[in-house]
């Protein structure tokens, strides 16, 4: 996975922290996004069949750890069978699991039941809990707080402003940035970043969803977690490098990833 890159060179290594690959496209994205500087990446589960999709990645290609949840949009069709795939290799995290009331394509009390599910199954493991949520932050923050917040918790794809962010830091939880960093009118995310404590930041793409400007509007992809990170870095008035190494650490520490020795 490489050390950082000698002066001149382009920023990396690059984790990205959360990504939806499928085995019949993910040997050239693993590629392009090795190609870019990206040394591992988060598979994501959504349901879980796509969940035993993410560990058949994985398995493929040895810089990829699976995430395996029930994504609020699949909250209906409860849980069974995710809890067979929690001690397999290459299992890092349970997620993508929380609330989306922006589209509620689940009941919001199965929304809430299965979270609340996911977030025991974190602790009974001791896996990351990667959490989305959409208009539904204080019935987030509530869930977590009555389940207990796991020690490694992410905030996948944030889109609050600064008191959301501050929630989150307060709970001991990361912050995932995406391509929503680099639109140009998301001016709240852009504060959120920047007030952002550097040791929970992270970076991500949500590939294939929100590509980062100039990309936005086309299929993403993790080789391009590199732009996100070059976004982060001018709203916080840093440098991509500077960017790259703050979020692979914290990365390796949120996903529990081994520190690679060159290569």
């Amino acid at each position: 996975m490489g050390d950082a890159a000698p002066a001149g060179a382009p920023a990396g290594p690059w984790i990205d922290t959360h990504c939806h690959l499928k085995l019949e496209t993910c040997d050239s994205e693993v590629a392009n996004a090795r190609e870019a500087g990206v040394v591992a990446l988060i598979a994501i589960g959504t349901d879980v069949a796509d969940s035993r999709e993410a560990l058949a990645v994985a398995g493929r290609h040895g810089n990829v750890r699976a995430a395996v949840g029930v994504h609020p949009h699949e909250a209906a069709g409860g849980i069974d069978g995710l809890d067979d795939l929690l001690g397999l290799e290459n299992v890092v995290a349970v997620g993508e699991c929380g609330l989306d009331y922006h589209y509620d394509h689940s009941p919001r009390p199965e929304q809430r039941r299965v979270f609340a599910a996911q977030i025991a199954l974190a602790h009974e493991t001791a896996l990351t809990l990667v959490v989305h949520s959409r208009s539904a932050w204080d019935d987030t923050f509530a869930i977590l707080t009555s389940e207990g917040v796991p020690e490694r918790t992410v905030m996948h794809c944030f889109t609050g402003g600064v008191p959301e962010a501050e929630r989150v830091m307060d709970i001991g939880a990361y912050l995932s940035f995406s391509g929503i960093v680099s639109f140009p009118k998301a001016f709240e995310v852009h504060e959120a970043a920047a007030r952002c404590a550097a040791d929970r930041l992270l970076v991500e793409t949500d590939a294939p969803l929100l590509a980062p400007v100039p990309l936005r509007g086309r299929p993403n992809s993790p080789a391009n977690v590199p732009l996100v990170g070059a976004a982060l870095a001018r709203v916080r008035d840093s440098t991509p490098q500077e960017v790259a190494d703050i979020t692979t650490a914290n990365a390796r520490r949120a996903f529990g990833l081994e520190t690679p020795q060159g290569g």
